[in-house]
């Protein structure tokens, strides 16, 4: 066993160091790969002993624009030597721009900003909620939300109320009321749960953690058309989808829908810092007053600086295209493998889940195997290996991952 350092004074010295470092001070709510990371450009990592990786995982959608990317680290740069944090009790001259320009980015009218993806999740369903009362007439304390199975918004106690992963809510509760689950993908069930006091439904355009599953073509419009026969908001959670991962600016796009609320983050932070936000329809964000929802970090300047550089990254078509383009390759060179060592590949754009067939190495396994080969993924749901790389990716790079890939999953 690897000593820890346990003195100030003594610095770890190589990467069994470090992780024993980890180990031992960290509490143990994730079970990282055995790579310790010291440094990051573009699509490539390197870790302390100095060998190089491929990102094929881009932080869950958080690095789309790769890691350190000169525009946002520029503009986070400029920002970190001119003021970091107000306080949202002044104003300061970062905060209306990103809202506006995020705004006009995704043809929406109002921006709540925020901090985590689960912040943004959290602060929609409080809209939601306030919407349904004040504007609906929903009786108070009665408003219901409807979610899909298999979900994932985030793990804070409201958000695992609803989850259906039984290792996110075991001996957390007791749970947050006012949730209804149906199958994700089944748009009849979701209109069958529908009653007067249904206030929104929450829904992944694509679902990142049950393994990038998209639904069936029509799922989404017929969600969009329950929610205007009904009177109800629909919400959609394009934290992981969003912002040109799949191949669309906004992954609900592929499905000719708009949402009456979106939560972003992860690349909304531009792999920089966390930065997330609800956007929307005036009428729904407009429901909140002064002193009823908050967050001290929550459009902070150097969270706008950054975001408002994601933004002018997004201004064209630029990602989502390179997203569609290489996305493309990438499917064709995955789905050649189901039937040789793989069941099944999901996904859209660049962004792929990949079942490992029953007699192929287990998703820890095979993600192991692929770090020992230099490429970084990591598996969802035991045996679905999750392979989203930055968007910057070159196809060489990218073409030298999936050969790791094949060499691993392949038969």
């Amino acid at each position: 066993m690897t000593a820890v350092p346990t003195s100030a004074d003594v610095l770890p010295t190589d990467a069994s160091e470090f992780r024993a470092l980890d180990e031992h001070y960290s509490a143990h709510n994730y079970h990282p790969l055995p790579v310790v990371i010291a440094e990051a450009f573009g699509s490539r990592v390197t870790d302390v002993d100095g060998r190089e990786y491929l990102d094929f995982l881009a932080g869950y959608s958080a690095l789309n624009f790769g890691h350190r990317h000169p525009d946002l680290t520029a503009a986070a740069v400029e920002q970190l030597n001119r003021v970091t944090l107000t306080s949202r009790a002044f104003h300061h001259d970062q905060l209306g721009l990103f809202c506006r320009e995020l705004a006009e980015l995704t043809g929406t009218e109002m921006v709540l900003p925020m901090n985590s993806g689960a912040e943004a999740v959290e602060s929609a369903i409080k809209v939601a909620r306030k919407w349904a009362y004040q504007v609906k007439g929903v009786p108070e304390d009665g408003a219901e939300i409807i979610v899909a199975g298999s979900n994932f918004h985030g793990r804070t106690t409201t958000i695992v109320s609803f989850s259906t992963d039984s290792e996110a809510r075991a001996e957390f509760g007791p749970f947050t009321p006012g949730f209804t689950v149906t199958d994700y993908g089944d748009a009849s069930a979701v209109e069958a749960a529908i009653t007067e006091r249904t206030a929104a439904i929450l829904v992944e355009p694509v679902q990142g953690e049950a393994g990038v599953v998209v639904p069936e073509p029509g799922y989404l419009r017929e969600l969009r058309r329950t929610c205007d026969e009904n009177e109800v908001l629909l919400i959609a959670d394009e934290i992981q989808s969003g912002l040109g991962r799949t191949g669309e600016l906004l992954a609900s796009a592929h499905d000719g829908i708009r949402a009456d609320l979106y939560t972003l983050g992860k690349a909304l932070g531009g792999g920089i810092l966390p930065v997330s936000a609800v956007i929307g329809s005036r009428d729904v964000l407009g429901v909140l007053r002064p002193g009823e929802h908050g967050s001290t970090f929550g459009g902070n300047p150097l969270a706008c600086a950054v975001g408002r550089a994601v933004v002018r990254l997004l201004g064209d078509d630029h990602f989502p295209h390179r997203s569609r383009e290489l996305g493309a390759h990438m499917h064709d060179r995955l789905g050649a493998l189901v039937g040789h060592g793989v069941t099944a590949v999901r996904g859209r754009g660049l962004w792929a889940g990949v079942d490992i067939a029953e007699d192929g190495p287990s998703g820890r396994a095979a993600s192991e195997a692929l770090a020992e080969r230099g490429v970084l993924c990591k598996h969802t749901q035991d045996n679905t290996l999750r392979i989203a790389p930055p968007l910057v990716i070159s196809r060489e790079d990218l073409d030298t991952g999936l050969d790791a890939v094949t060499e691993v999953l392949g038969r």
